[in-house]
């Protein structure tokens, strides 16, 4: 009887084994087979991350003529494809031209200063997102007379306008042709009804040679009066009339086209920049840039900021 017994638990305790190592076997099937497709999965991650770094090393640039007059934008691309390998060709326009060409898909990214337009640009969904990148300031510059300098945008915009000075305006949609227009605007001054206020349809250097020959007053950003006051071959005699009144705050901003909207936008080459130009060695290398040859920067890094 125990024999029976003995013989009958072992065949149980034999079947129970058996139907757990049944039971095994699938799940050991399916953690193979989770196995392999994970690893399929991270070769076609793999493929991709690779597509994108062999993608067209190439970054097309719409930016404003300040910051390739004053040399700083060349200066950065090259120090850019030396980090990167990608090579940054742009092209210096005004602020409004710039964008447009970004919201048309000509570019792959921005590199401008107006704000407002800049934020609207990202809400009609031209841009993915507004980086703030470094700032300078604008000055009005002419002749040291009749206007004594001052620190008060109002006075001097009123003194020249009351006076009928001539005063040279951009007049090209740019950056620094909006602040003027906004600054007047603020004093409820129509400039056009000075019969000497004319405008050059030209960049900021070209302007600012012009305002030269003409001993006239205009707005300028400090970065390209200072590369110019310190060009040998120009001659600048124009001096700083206004400077430091709060409403002269330049920032500057950048902004990758949206690939959703123009699909052949270089997205990966976009984002790298955005990343390079705020980046501690870029901002350290814009903080530095001008002082050995003007004495001061001719702009302040600002990433990570709310500019």
């Amino acid at each position: 009887m125990k024999k029976r017994l003995a013989i009958i638990l072992l065949a149980l305790i034999l079947i129970f084994v058996m139907g757990c190592q049944a039971k095994e076997e699938p799940k050991e099937e399916k953690k193979e087979e989770k196995k392999e497709e994970k690893k399929e999965e991270k070769k076609e991650e793999k493929k991709e991350e690779k597509k994108e770094e062999v993608k067209d090393k190439t970054l097309m640039m719409a930016t404003t003529t300040s910051t390739a007059d004053t040399g700083l934008l060349d200066f950065l691309s090259k120090e850019f494809t030396k980090d990167t390998g990608i090579e940054l060709k742009y092209t210096a326009v005004g602020t409004g031209a710039a964008i447009k060409m970004g919201a048309d898909g000509e570019v792959d990214i921005i590199l401008v200063h107006a704000k407002s337009s800049e934020e609207k640009f990202v809400e009609e969904g031209s841009g993915v997102k507004r980086f703030p990148v470094m700032y300078n300031d604008f000055i009005i510059a002419g002749p040291a007379e009749p206007i004594a300098k001052s620190d008060s945008i109002e006075a001097v915009l009123k003194e020249i306008n009351e006076k009928k000075l001539d005063f040279i305006n951009r007049g090209d949609d740019s950056g620094t042709d909006k602040k003027e227009k906004k600054l007047w605007k603020a004093l409820n001054i129509d400039p056009k009804t000075n019969p000497k206020y004319i405008e050059s349809g030209q960049g900021m250097g070209d302007t600012l040679i012009m305002a030269n020959e003409k001993k006239a007053y205009l707005l300028t950003d400090r970065g390209t009066f200072l590369k110019l006051k310190n060009d040998a071959s120009v001659k600048l005699e124009l001096d700083i009339v206004c400077e430091g009144d709060k409403g002269l705050f330049n920032q500057y901003g950048v902004i990758a086209v949206n690939p959703e909207k123009h699909k052949n936008a270089n997205i990966v080459a976009a984002n790298k920049f955005i990343e390079w130009i705020t980046s501690e060695k870029a901002q350290n290398l814009i903080k530095d840039f001008g002082k050995d040859k003007y004495g001061q920067p001719l702009f302040v890094p600002n990433a990570n900021t709310d500019n």
